[in-house]
């Protein structure tokens, strides 16, 4: 079950929203050299080099259905390159900004991940780096729950993808200890008004869901899905209904 663009872009403007959050923190100084690790299809990196028009950037993520999209947003001051996010933190290359956006809580262990890729910067350059916070939305706290209990920890044979982001207090830690400057750490709420259970499945199914869905067969996939609805109805009394989807944002300067 590959990542669907489509069904990813069903909500755009909610997921756009800390994007732009996120942009608004960066500076114009010193910026030739840009990299957005993890752009999905392409789009916000295009967005990025509008706003910077005296940079060049490289979008890169490890999805070929996604990079796919990318064709109709290249120009002579943007690319985009197939790599996952570790061995982008693994090569030699230096860069003005690391751009993240919603990508890095699909990579595990971030007191290491972190410090590479701030390592990757140039003097003055700029760390920013947007992550949902699932430990804390309702959603994948239902998915976590389902996924321990019976008969469907037997039909993922045990597989648990835990959450790898950390808390505010490390991520200030690990900058600041790795020569970030100018430092800003946030917690953000986004809210989805949703008008039924559907659309809160739809919402996760277009990301978190991605890596158990694609571990079950056809009729165990939609086993798990009804279950998940009902859930979701058990969690959400009425509709419409607010969710509040919490968004980790980082934001630095290498000294």
């Amino acid at each position: 079950m590959p990542w669907n663009p489509e069904i990813y872009n069903q909500f755009k403007a909610i997921r756009y929203r800390p994007f732009f959050d996120l942009m608004a923190l960066i500076n114009n100084q010193n910026l030739r050299n840009c990299v957005d690790v993890g752009c999905g299809t392409g789009e916000q990196t295009s967005i990025l080099s509008q706003k910077f028009e005296s940079s060049h950037f490289t979008g890169i993520d490890a999805s070929e259905e996604m990079l796919a999209e990318s064709k109709q947003f290249k120009n002579e001051r943007l690319k985009y390159r197939l790599s996952t996010i570790e061995a982008f933190a693994d090569s030699a290359s230096k860069w003005d900004l690391i751009f993240s956006n919603a990508a890095l809580q699909w990579s595990d262990s971030h007191r290491f991940l972190f410090p590479k890729l701030i390592s990757k910067l140039n003097k003055k350059g700029q760390f920013a780096v947007q992550m949902p916070f699932q430990k804390e939305n309702a959603l994948n706290m239902i998915l976590h729950e389902m996924v321990i209990e019976k008969p469907f920890s037997d039909d993922l044979h045990g597989f648990i993808r835990h959450s790898p982001v950390l808390s505010l207090d490390d991520y200030a830690e690990i900058m600041f200890d790795n020569g970030l400057s100018d430092i800003k750490v946030s917690l953000n709420v986004y809210p989805i008004i949703a008008q039924n259970e559907m659309d809160l499945y739809n919402f996760i199914s277009g990301s978190a869901l991605i890596p158990y869905m694609e571990l079950l067969d056809t009729k165990k996939q939609e086993l798990f899905k009804s279950e998940f609805l009902k859930r979701i109805n058990s969690r959400f009394s009425k509709y419409p209904s607010i969710y509040s989807f919490k968004r980790v944002l980082l934001y630095g300067v290498k000294s």
